[in-house]
């Protein structure tokens, strides 16, 4: 076994590029971290302003999320259990897309198709509905780019999953809907529990698709990222620090869900 692994370690000459990678990644982070104002970070992250925005940031992540479980498991079971569907490549690409759309563009699209003059703009706008520049359009916004995080997780769940479990269920009489819902998402529950988490995070940073589509209103739509952005153009101690907030946010996520990727020995 030992030698094995040790037949499996790579080149030396990969490690001086590995190492320049780790710095590439981790130096950004390091300046972030020491040019944190630390002694007042307590006040600056207990404003209103700032409190405000995490508040506005939770809520539409939080509301993201949702949107993407209703949406998502039935589009990921679409995926992983129909083989055969008429242009599932098609449809796989479609989901694919916001993961590499620039967010800006993805806020564009948001508007073209719920904006007022959009193709369902005018049709919402007369039964009452307006998403643009709302706390729900900052929430579609969100769940837009955050969508495929969920999708491609339950996805590859389902792909693993004994079919065995569901065919038994089934030989004893039960229907589709009570599979799904009796023996199928129990064993799903850690992959929606992680697609769920990634697809929060992602939400929780989104910043280009949420200030074209939603724009930058504080209290109703100017989330912590957006507050970000402006802060540092007008008070970078704020900025920073809000930059830590997220930071955090974000490791402490990685740290919830490092089992889920790291292969164990």
């Amino acid at each position: 076994m030992t030698r094995a692994r040790t037949g499996l370690r790579p080149p030396g000459a990969l490690r001086v590029p590995a190492i320049l990678a780790i710095a590439f990644l981790a130096l950004p982070l390091a300046g972030l971290v020491t040019r944190a104002p630390w002694s007042a970070l307590p006040g600056l992250i207990s404003s209103a302003p700032a409190r405000d925005a995490l508040r506005l940031s939770l809520v539409c992540s939080l509301g993201a999320v949702a949107i993407c479980l209703v949406l998502g498991v039935p589009l990921a079971w679409l995926l992983a259990r129909e083989p055969r569907l008429p242009g599932r490549g098609v449809l796989r690409a479609v989901v694919l897309v916001p993961l590499v759309l620039p967010p800006v563009v993805g806020g564009t699209a948001l508007l073209l198709a719920f904006g007022r003059r959009g193709v369902l703009g005018g049709t919402l706008a007369a039964v009452g509905v307006r998403l643009p520049f709302t706390t729900a359009g900052a929430m579609l916004a969100e769940a837009f780019v955050a969508l495929p995080f969920l999708v491609l997780t339950v996805e590859g769940a389902l792909a693993g999953l004994d079919p065995r479990y569901e065919e038994v269920a089934a030989t004893l009489g039960a229907s589709g809907w009570v599979t799904f819902r009796r023996v199928s998402l129990p064993l799903l529950g850690p992959a929606l529990t992680a697609g769920a988490v990634l697809a929060w995070a992602r939400a929780l940073g989104e910043f280009g698709a949420t200030i074209t589509f939603a724009g930058s209103f504080p209290g109703r739509t100017e989330t912590l990222p957006l507050a970000v952005y402006l802060d540092l153009t007008t008070d970078p101690a704020t900025g920073i620090a809000e930059s830590v907030l997220l930071l955090g946010v974000s490791l402490v996520v990685l740290l919830a869900l490092r089992g889920r990727w790291v292969i164990r020995r």
